[in-house]
Order: C-alpha cells, then structure tokens, then sequence
C-alpha cells in the first residue's frame, strides 16, 4: 500500500572491508561452471474486476475478503467496504461490510477479522460480517499490513516505522526501529515474522525477540510477502512490480507494471495461487509461479 510523502529515511553507516583471503582454485573453477539459479515466471490463471481501490487480502470460509479503500488512502470518509469473492474471482458480496474509511490489511483469529483502517481497528464477526468493536492505536499515522503469528495478531504502521500487537479490545506496540521505515507488509511464518519497508525496499524477519535481520533488498515500496519451503519468497512492489527472492537473498524483477499503471499491492498467497489487488485500475488478479 503506498504512503506519500514519505516521512522517514534511513542513515548507512559505511565500514571499512574485511580482509578475506583470495578463492582457492578450486572455488573458482566452481564459481566458473555453477550454473546460476533460474527465476520462476508468473502465469494468470483469473483477473477480476469490479472494485475500487482493493488493497488487503484475507481468507474465510473458502472465500476471500478484499478491501475496497474506494476514497483517499488517509481519509476518513465512511466510503470504504470489504467484498466477499470466490477462489475463482466471482464477487459474491460487493459491499459485505460497508461504512469503513480507507481498510487496507487484514488478519483472521479466531474467526474474528481484524482490519487496519488508518488508525484504527476494527473487529468483525469473520462468519456473519457483524462489526463487533473499532478502537483508535495510539499514535498511530498509517495502519497498513495485519498477519497473526504465535497467535497474536499484529498491525504495521507505516508512518512510524512500528508493529502493534492488536487483540479484540486494544493493542500495544510491539517495536519500533528506523530500520522499519515505511513498513508495510507483514507475514507470519514458524518462528520469524517477514516484515516489508517501503523506504528502503527491504525484506527483514523479526523473532520473538525482536531481533532484526535482512533476507533481502533492492524492492522499493514493497508490500505483500509470499514465502515458500525452499526458503525463497515472492514480493510486491506497490507502483507496479513483483519480486523473486532467492533462497540467498538475491530479488529479481518478475513483473512490471508500473508503465500500465496496473499496481501490485498486498500479494497473498493462498493455496497454490499468488492474489493480487491491483489498487488501480480497481482489479484482483490471481498468479501461479511456474518453476520450469
């Protein structure tokens, strides 16, 4: 989901290098004739149209709620809503729930859906669409990507370069770091949390100790994170692309949208399917990745 202007940037700090002994020959004959690993490519497999402003991806009851922001990002304007649609694309419900402002990430516990919503949450009966609760984060700018993981449900706010723990009545903030600026996308995965940044276009993990490390770079304004068992990932680029990470970190451009203006938001992984709201032109696209 993209974020304008953008409020933070990130100071380097250069080291000087180590020294490393020279590669013995037999490395580099090695080096020489490893074959480099292959991107896999994307096929369509359904385009569905009919939405405004999709951002979010969520899965219930074998259907999959897409939020509609429908206004302005950061606007509080009661016009956004959340649409129910088949696995394969068919709008079931247009406006599911209605009465929203700008809903974008959402998360699913305990069949209770949670859905960041500029700086506020809101909690909705996953099975009926009942809204249950909504409640202000403090200090909150930009609620963005939800995900659940160690069974707790968490929220980024990417104007403060922080993740919430959210529960059904509150949340409190969980970390904040300059290293998060932009933060956008958030997945839940065994005993990391994959976090995206927009700023500095990263793929980091946290653990349950709040230790910070980068999986990969090189993906300004990325947004959804798809990861896989072989230690690879696919992510979005809000303004138009998607990204192959290898299993050592290497992203590599599969797909580039940006010339159409077709965006590339919260890539979700469901089944064996990548789903993508594109933000404009007010589509949801589902992709198989191909590993020929």
């Amino acid at each position: 989901m993209r974020l304008h202007p953008i409020l933070f940037a990130i100071g380097l700090v250069a080291c000087g290098p180590a020294e490393v002994p020279p590669p013995s020959s037999q490395a580099m004959q090695a080096a020489e004739t490893e074959t480099p690993p292959k991107t896999p490519r994307l096929e369509q497999v359904w385009l569905s149209e009919g939405y405004s402003s999709p951002e979010g991806v969520a899965v219930f009851d074998e259907t999959l709620l897409i939020s509609n922001v429908a206004g302005e990002a950061d606007v509080k304007d009661g016009i956004g809503w959340i649409s129910r649609v088949s696995k394969d694309g068919k709008i079931l419900e247009e406006k599911w729930v209605e009465g929203l402002d700008a809903p974008k990430g959402m998360a699913i516990h305990n069949d209770i859906l949670f859905v960041a919503d500029i700086d506020t949450i809101h909690t909705i009966d996953a099975k009926t669409g009942e809204l249950l609760n909504s409640f202000g984060i403090d200090g909150a700018g930009f609620l963005n990507d939800m995900t659940v993981w160690n069974d707790t449900v968490y929220a980024s706010d990417s104007a403060n370069a922080s993740i919430h723990q959210v529960d059904e009545n509150g949340s409190g903030l969980w970390i904040t770091d300059p290293i998060l600026g932009g933060v956008n996308g958030l997945l839940g995965r065994g005993d990391q949390l994959l976090v995206s940044t927009m700023n500095e276009g990263l793929l980091l993990s946290v653990d349950a100790d709040l230790g910070l490390s980068q999986l990969a770079a090189g993906m300004t304004d990325a947004d959804g994170i798809a990861a896989f068992d072989d230690g690879s990932y696919v992510v979005s680029s809000w303004p138009g692309r998607i990204w192959y990470v290898s299993p050592e970190g290497t992203s590599t451009s599969m797909l580039n949208t940006e010339t159409d203006k077709t965006y590339q938001n919260d890539l979700t992984l469901v089944d064996d399917l990548i789903i993508v709201p594109n933000w404009e032109p007010g589509t949801v696209t589902a992709w198989r990745v191909i590993w020929d």
